[in-house]
């Protein structure tokens, strides 16, 4: 594989650049400081939160492009580049379906903060690994005045078995995406890491041919197919590894910082 020309690498965060235990290695950040010495880029791209991403990062939090919320908000620093936001009747005709769901909890993700209104303890310890600023409400139909992103879904077995069929009509009017086991979150349309890292690499003068994406679920497809080096992780459900052009070793066996130094040895 030829890297030579690559300038922006792109990386989901759970199951891709974090191991099992939540955690980025070591070796990353040697790497990264290593890419950046060369002029190539770094993006983390994840359904989480903003803060919750720069947390993970923070030895080079101000230095990387953040993509969160599956594409609701792109950032650098404390510059905001892009946002897609849902509406609040949009929110309150979901909230209220899922509400009948059995066994889900709720996320209305905001610029601001999360807000969540379970009173469920495990749920919370869970929920915080993802939302580092959040709020608890009597109601999520009762919330201040923000720019809201989307409607993030819980069950603690499986979003896809349990979520989505309940869920599934709204596709068509809006994002349903299965973001990992137990999550599935519902935005608008045009809210997904895809349209996010498009509408970054206009902005970068970057084309696929310059990119690499390394991801593991079904929220990271889209991205997937902007870059000619796209790997799906080893732990990658069927679809990625359907869709990614390569694949490389799981998020426990370093396979993001497998390829960076194959990059940073071309």
């Amino acid at each position: 594989m030829d890297f030579s020309q690559v300038k922006l690498i792109v990386s989901d965060m759970d199951g891709t650049l974090l191991n099992s235990k939540g955690n980025v290695s070591d070796k990353f950040f040697q790497l990264y400081q290593s890419l950046e010495k060369k002029g190539i880029m770094f993006v983390a791209a994840s359904g989480r939160q903003f803060y919750s991403i720069k947390s993970k990062l923070s030895p080079i939090q101000n230095d990387i492009y953040v993509i969160a919320e599956n594409g609701g908000i792109t950032l650098k620093g404390k510059e905001v580049i892009n946002t897609y936001t849902l509406a609040f009747d949009t929110i309150k005709t979901i909230i209220e379906k899922v509400r009948n769901i059995e066994a889900t909890e709720m996320v209305l993700c905001a610029k601001s903060k999360a807000y969540i209104e379970s009173d469920n303890p495990e749920f919370i310890d869970f929920f915080k690994e993802f939302y580092t600023e959040y709020e608890k409400v009597e109601d999520l139909l009762n919330v201040p005045q923000d720019e809201f992103f989307k409607v993030a879904v819980y069950h603690p077995e499986s979003s896809e078995e349990y979520i989505y069929p309940s869920v599934k009509s709204f596709e068509g009017e809006l994002q349903v995406k299965i973001s990992g086991e137990n999550w599935l979150d519902l935005s608008s349309l045009e809210t997904h890491k895809g349209n996010a890292l498009e509408k970054l690499q206009k902005i970068l003068g970057i084309d696929r041919t310059q990119t690499v994406v390394f991801g593991d679920f079904n929220n990271d497809l889209e991205m997937l197919q902007l870059a000619d080096f796209s790997f799906a992780m080893k732990n990658a459900h069927p679809n990625v590894k359907a869709v990614a052009n390569y694949s490389t070793k799981s998020n426990d066996d370093e396979g993001v910082e497998t390829i960076l130094e194959q990059i940073l040895n071309s």
